[in-house]
């Protein structure tokens, strides 16, 4: 069983693009645009680029294992939707590849503790937020 809905699951599958939020080891933030896959057989999020083993969120990502990551986006009239996974990041040195083309194989795995979504259910301004059981490895 996932520890995303149904709803979240498909919505991950239909966007390509998410903001990555990283620290570093003296708690200063870092935010960026990233490509993503849902991994369903990690029930993960992995993050990839094409040289993401050399960025500032890879490293911050690999010494701090802290992330949170947002995909949403808003539909006409103004009904906004989204995901914000908060969890544990592991670095991969493969399957980065299967994210987009000509990604690097390194990548960044969200392994989620806190899951909020909105709007995809009901309207925008109902949430569905829960703090999630660790999976181990």
């Amino acid at each position: 069983m996932s520890v995303f809905t149904e709803k979240e699951i498909e919505y991950l599958r239909e966007q390509r693009l998410g903001r990555l939020a990283t620290v570093n080891a003296r708690g200063e933030p870092h935010v960026v645009p990233v490509a993503f896959r849902y991994n369903e057989e990690a029930d993960a999020v992995d993050i990839g680029g094409h040289r993401i083993a050399k960025t500032k969120k890879y490293r911050d990502a690999g010494s701090t294992g802290r992330v949170a990551f947002v995909v949403d986006d808003v539909l006409p009239p103004w009904q906004a939707r989204g995901v914000e996974i908060r969890g544990r990041a592991e670095i991969h040195g493969e399957g980065g590849g299967d994210i987009g083309p000509g990604f690097a194989p390194e990548l960044i795995r969200i392994h989620p503790e806190r899951i909020v979504s909105w709007g995809l259910d009901s309207d925008a301004f109902s949430r569905n937020s829960r703090t999630v059981g660790r999976k181990s490895a």
